[in-house]
């Protein structure tokens, strides 16, 4: 029996880096909303004596077909006695969710995965775990949206209105490590209290205020990344323009569907060689 799920991606909408941890971590504080963007995943049991893991799409080559986050899941799902550890399985994972790109692809991957086999039951000593072994994205995924204070405080917020995204990808491929490596200054923590924004004005107002600060370390690899944020920014009912994580996917929050579906035949046409998707909060 195959069983079929959706893995989404996330977007930070700003991140600001607090300090370094004594264990090598950067403290973070950043608010990230889920996409409906989505990897097409399929699971089911195998008589092989190991697990097979197939990608496929149009990213599939840039994913490390032996060391990778489905192959860490199962490996801890199997080490914490949450699966039959004597059951193998075939995933096949139809990857429509850029690659190093900074919308978690890999760690979503590994958390909708998690929460199938676990029947989104998991106990914190778990994520735990697993955010130990996979990175601390994986986190992420367990609420549409959150306010991370900082990487021990973690609080879900729910908006009851929908963000219309265009997405921008330009095939840079960033790797977290280095570009976090590269981080020299750190920002105050900000105790924004999210719980009392109710409305989409007051919300796009206080992001629109804040920053991704590793855009910056990210501008000065790749030049063209000016070149993208600024076309973004001068379009149609557009409320901002940014880059999602360690990059390199960029984005513009629209008014309205209509406006993000209009920008996205413009941006194409300025970059033809670059992939960009028009998404939604869930």
């Amino acid at each position: 029996m195959k069983i079929k799920i959706k893995s989404y991606c996330k977007i930070n909408l700003f991140l600001n880096i607090l300090k370094k941890l004594k264990v090598g971590l950067h403290d973070i504080q950043t608010y990230t909303s889920q996409l409906d963007l989505h990897d097409d995943i399929k699971i089911s049991e195998t008589k092989k004596r190991k697990d097979i893991i197939i990608f496929k799409g149009k990213f599939k080559n840039l994913v490390n077909s032996s060391k990778n986050s489905v192959l860490d899941t199962l490996s801890v799902l199997r080490s914490r006695k949450l699966i039959n550890s004597k059951k193998n399985y075939r995933i096949i994972i139809e990857k429509r969710i850029p690659v190093f790109s900074g919308l978690g692809g890999g760690s979503s991957n590994a958390a909708y995965i998690a929460k199938y086999f676990t029947k989104n039951n998991m106990k914190q000593s778990d994520i735990r775990f697993f955010k130990n072994k996979i990175g601390t994205d994986f986190s992420l995924f367990f609420n549409k949206q959150i306010f991370v204070k900082n990487l021990k405080n973690i609080k879900k917020h729910k908006i009851n209105f929908t963000l219309n995204f265009v997405l921008v990808y330009p095939y840079f491929k960033c790797s977290t490590k280095k570009i976090y490596s590269q981080v020299k200054d750190f920002s105050p923590y900000s105790n924004i209290n999210f719980s009392k924004i109710k409305t989409k004005n007051k919300f796009i107002n206080i992001i629109r205020k804040e920053r991704n600060e590793l855009e910056v370390i990210v501008k000065n690899r790749f030049n063209e990344l000016n070149k993208i944020l600024n076309f973004i920014s001068i379009q149609r009912e557009c409320y901002l323009s940014r880059m999602t994580g360690s990059g390199s996917v960029c984005y513009g929050i629209f008014k309205s569907e209509k406006s993000a579906k209009l920008a996205h035949k413009r941006i194409k046409k300025k970059f033809p060689n670059y992939w960009a998707a028009v998404s939604k909060t869930i």
